[in-house]
């Protein structure tokens, strides 16, 4: 066995940055979605497509029962 009872704290020093820098970097994701979900652009009624899909009355019906 070891007969060197001191501890190398650099390893768990290494994990605890790491897990604080994981922690830090998905709080900024976070925040950074919630910045940019919030933003939407208007597009005028001349640049709408008329083909793809298209909310007709039995869509609008069924969007009613939910």
């Amino acid at each position: 066995m070891k007969e060197n009872k001191d501890v190398n704290t650099s390893r768990r020093d290494l994990l605890k940055g790491l897990t604080t820098a994981a922690v830090a970097g998905a709080v900024v994701a976070g925040t950074t979605k919630v910045a940019t979900a919030s933003e939407t652009a208007e597009l005028p009624k001349q640049a709408e497509k008329k083909t793809g899909y298209r909310e007709t009355q039995h869509v609008r019906d069924y969007y009613d029962t939910l």
